[in-house]
């Protein structure tokens, strides 16, 4: 079955230091725990997750999976889809991923410096590659959000969909982490522009902005600050979109 074949709301367990941690637009520093990862993903599963969006935070800012033991320990504990990003840079690593469990990893600088890589994991493990895009600005960024490519979201998804990624992540920097609400527009624009499943991420703040996400096309979205603050619960989000 592909995925999202329904809208989800798909809560986030953004790992550092083996804790469970939400960022302000992804600076160190700003973040907040929020206990164990593993407690995390069943706490979701028992409210009605039906897939869990894992990140290594250390792992994107080193550049290697750091929080590799908390995520084996997920993978061991929970029977959802789970989707992986942060640190994977080569395809053996994403096939190792693959093959302990993990449905889609997530492939964001990676993917941008060596669009190739895409189409090389796709070779063994079609369609589970997820490309994470990040936009500043409507401009796709990368190196925790550092650095700007020029590249246009929506043409960036095209590629990446023709290369064989299964699943675009597209988050929206400018409003990432802020609980201020979403960018409908550039969402409905990335999300037009392929026909492989957007999953929106960043400044969802209220289930009104999960409907409008749902609304502008995105296949799912991607749920943090919002749910661990307890601005709604999942619950309330996946009936407010049912």
């Amino acid at each position: 079955m592909s995925p999202f074949s329904e809208f989800e709301v798909v809560p986030a367990v953004d790992v550092s230091g083996g804790e469970v941690v939400q960022l302000v637009q992804g600076e160190r520093g700003t973040e907040k725990r929020y206990g164990d990862p593993t407690e995390a993903a069943r706490r979701w599963i028992d409210a009605g997750a039906r897939t869990l969006h894992l990140v290594d935070l250390d792992g994107a800012f080193e550049g290697e999976r750091v929080n590799a033991d908390a995520f084996a320990e997920i993978i061991e504990a929970v029977d959802v889809d789970l989707q992986l990003g942060g640190g994977i840079r080569t395809a053996a690593d994403a096939r190792e991923l693959l093959d302990l469990g993990v449905d889609r990893v997530i492939l964001g600088t990676a993917a941008v410096e060596n669009p190739d890589i895409v189409e090389e994991i796709s070779e063994t493990h079609p369609g589970r590659v997820m490309v994470s895009l990040d936009a500043k600005g409507e401009e796709v960024v990368v190196a925790g959000w550092t650095e700007s490519t020029g590249l246009d979201p929506a043409e960036a998804a095209k590629r990446y969909e023709a290369l064989g990624a299964g699943a675009v992540l597209f988050t929206d920097v400018d409003v990432e982490g802020q609980l201020e609400g979403v960018n409908a527009e550039l969402v409905s624009r990335v999300a037009g522009a392929v026909e492989i499943p957007v999953v929106a991420s960043g400044g969802v703040a209220s289930v009104d902005d999960v409907r409008t996400l749902k609304e502008a096309g995105a296949a799912a979205v991607v749920v943090g600050t919002a749910l661990y603050e307890g601005a709604f619960t999942l619950e309330e989000a996946m009936a407010a979109v049912r």
